[in-house]
């Protein structure tokens, strides 16, 4: 059976499986519906939307639009759980901050405010709060935002893993902006800002849960800077653009793929990945285009705006090492593709289970 046939034979099986509505057939919740992956989607496609669905939702971008007036307003809110609180290069406070922010940014818009719901554990130590207060208020500061809004519950001791945050953000659209989920076009580029897989792999690493060391440090880093590079020199030749938390950017390409109903090739030796990552990544199983960032972006760029945007790219502190990495194409429709550099090519699904849980 030549390549040509197989690939169109997986694909095929594929389409089919994808074609059929998603069903939550599960009786419980479990790890894996918080991964990012294919039992997050089940979740969300056959429990969440049947019920809340509308044509804002239904597009499941990082944030939703919202027209006051003569104004383009984005708004998103995301909860964090992460594990430990503290770890290589930041913390759950910064995270919440940057991680909010990013899902405007990915949108085209641009952060104004924050709202901050703090679910603090009885007996948690009131420095370890402290400390993360002035995270949340270093990181809001740095992206000029401020928090304007916000509540405290306090739970039963063994009943909140000392703290989980969440986060409301609220953000202006920049005119230059024309981005959607489905927007992905056959023969735009696809962009990564920068090494991938930092975040996931400093959590794992930090829980001491392997008798493996390496200097890694979380990505975690607000993409504005990124998100405004791009726009300026790319403007509407910027379709999509999503950030690679959890699954990611197999993930990303994986959702953006299949919203726009086209296919992504990518170069796998062209994707950035720190040495200790990677190292980290092989020696525990691991591909680190599965693990999330906190602070890396995917974009699909019209091939005639692509070498500007990348060299506007490279200039954002951080995303020195942004890379071309892949292309759009017509088909498979749905499906992202990796070229091995072997002469082969292999699917890259969306993630079955969750590799990496509590990491944002």
């Amino acid at each position: 059976m030549s390549i040509e046939t197989r690939r169109e034979r997986v694909a095929g099986i594929i389409q089919t499986a994808r074609s059929k509505p998603a069903r939550m057939r599960d009786e419980r919740i479990t790890m894996a519906h918080g991964a990012g992956g294919r039992s997050s989607q089940t979740l969300i496609e056959g429990l969440v939307l049947p019920a809340l669905g509308n044509a804002r939702l239904a597009q499941l971008a990082d944030a939703g639009a919202l027209a006051v007036g003569e104004a383009a307003l984005a708004v998103t809110t995301d909860s964090f759980v992460v594990r430990p609180l503290r770890f290589p290069g930041g913390s759950i406070g910064d995270l919440a901050v940057n991680g909010t922010i990013n899902d405007l940014a990915v949108c085209g818009a641009r952060a104004l405010a924050l709202t901050l719901s703090m679910i603090l554990e009885e007996g948690l130590a009131t420095e370890a709060l402290r400390i993360e207060v002035e995270a949340i208020a270093r990181a809001a500061a740095q992206a000029g935002v401020e928090v304007i809004a916000g509540d405290t519950k306090v739970v039963e001791h063994g009943r909140g893993d000392g703290m989980y945050l969440c986060t409301t953000g609220i953000g202006v659209v920049d005119p230059r902006a024309a981005l959607s989920p489905d927007g992905l076009q056959a023969g735009d580029r696809v962009l990564v800002s920068g090494p991938v897989g930092a975040h996931g792999m400093a959590i794992m690493l930090a829980r001491g849960e392997f008798e493996l060391q390496a200097p890694i440090v979380s990505d975690t880093a607000s993409l504005w800077p990124a998100a405004d590079a791009l726009l300026g020199a790319a403007g509407a030749g910027v379709h999509c653009m999503r950030d690679a938390t959890r699954g990611g950017i197999a993930s990303a390409l994986n959702e953006l793929a299949r919203s726009s109903g086209v296919g992504v090739l990518v170069r796998e030796g062209d994707v950035p990945v720190e040495p200790a990552v990677a190292a980290a990544a092989e020696l525990l199983g691991i591909d680190p285009l599965y693990v999330a960032s906190e602070g890396r972006l995917v974009a699909s760029v019209a091939p005639d705006s692509a070498e500007q945007a990348l060299a506007a790219l490279r200039t954002v502190a951080g995303c020195e090492q942004a890379a071309d990495v892949g292309r759009v194409l017509e088909e498979p429709p749905g499906m992202v593709l990796v070229d091995t550099g072997f002469g082969g090519e292999r699917v890259l699904d969306l993630l079955a289970g969750d590799p990496l849980p509590r990491i944002c």
